[in-house]
């Protein structure tokens, strides 16, 4: 199965997957395998459409490895599901955090439009304490989905 999975990676990231292809990238997504792995895994969840993969890709934004948590946030970006908005939050939060992570969680925040999500926009914002490029990145943003 791992071979038909692997070309499945290649040939079908933006067509409809199977349960079974579903749920096999979602192991493919979890501790253990080989980062790669994990990134082709969660962009080919992330471009599916499928909301079994939302929690998988919730999951992901925790991960240690910032590349994998980057392709996490995008793929929740393009899943646009409420139910990632609170991982997204906690990543725009985290000033540890990579700036360019935390700008692709403001992206995908915006992208989702729920109210917590504009409100989260908003209040980062309207933080002076907060980075200054990414608070430009937010209002660049805000503007783009004409949330203000």
């Amino acid at each position: 199965m791992g071979m038909i999975a692997n070309s499945m990676i290649d040939e079908r990231e933006s067509s409809v997957l199977t349960m079974d292809e579903i749920y096999d990238l979602i192991e493919k997504t979890m501790v253990g395998k080989s980062p790669k792995v994990r990134i082709r895994a969660i962009t080919t969840l992330g471009n599916s459409g499928d909301p079994r993969a939302v929690r998988s890709l919730i999951d992901s934004c925790k991960d240690q490895n910032p590349e994998i948590r980057r392709s996490a946030i995008v793929g929740l970006q393009n899943m646009r599901s409420g139910r990632s908005v609170d991982a997204l939050i906690e990543r725009i939060r985290d000033k540890e955090e990579l700036p360019e992570n935390r700008q692709r969680a403001a992206a995908a925040l915006a992208t989702i439009r729920s109210f917590s999500a504009i409100q989260e926009l908003k209040n980062r914002y309207g933080d002076t304490d907060e980075n200054g490029s990414l608070r430009t990145f937010i209002g660049g943003e805000l503007d783009r989905v004409k949330m203000w």
